[in-house]
């Protein structure tokens, strides 16, 4: 599970839904939550949360798509590697926040991934899931 930590920017809530925007280091995370500021009380603005998603959710792009849904995209170096057979992991940071993604071996050398590598790390926003950060 990748963890980070970051500050609330923004909330749109519509009926027990919100869009929550979050600032980590230079990068925003958009997450969609069931809940909302009357529901949650670290649901504030300028609170601090935690940011998880799963490495398994991380999308790996070499070239920055120009057209495309997902709003999470964080600029990322690899910075580590281990193939599998099936799966490889990939260790990536950007700023001092270091996070992994896994996916198949098979895309892994269709992108001819490299250490040292800048890459764009993808997640849907209904991957992201936030809670405070006690």
């Amino acid at each position: 599970m990748n963890i980070l930590s970051g500050n609330i920017t923004s909330i749109q809530g519509s009926e027990s839904l919100s869009l929550v925007k979050i600032a980590v280091e230079s990068n925003t995370f958009t997450a969609i939550i069931i809940d909302t500021p009357e529901s949650e009380a670290y649901f504030k603005i300028g609170n601090t949360v935690k940011v998880y998603f799963k490495e398994t959710e991380v999308i790996i792009a070499k070239n920055e798509p120009l057209n495309i849904s997902i709003q999470n995209k964080i600029l990322c170096k690899i910075d580590s590697m281990k193939q599998g057979e099936i799966l490889s992991e990939l260790h990536l940071s950007f700023g001092e926040f270091n996070i992994k993604s896994l996916i198949t071996t098979n895309a892994c050398k269709t992108l001819n991934l490299k250490n040292g590598d800048a890459v764009l790390a993808l997640i849907k926003t209904n991957e992201v899931s936030l809670s405070p950060n006690d």
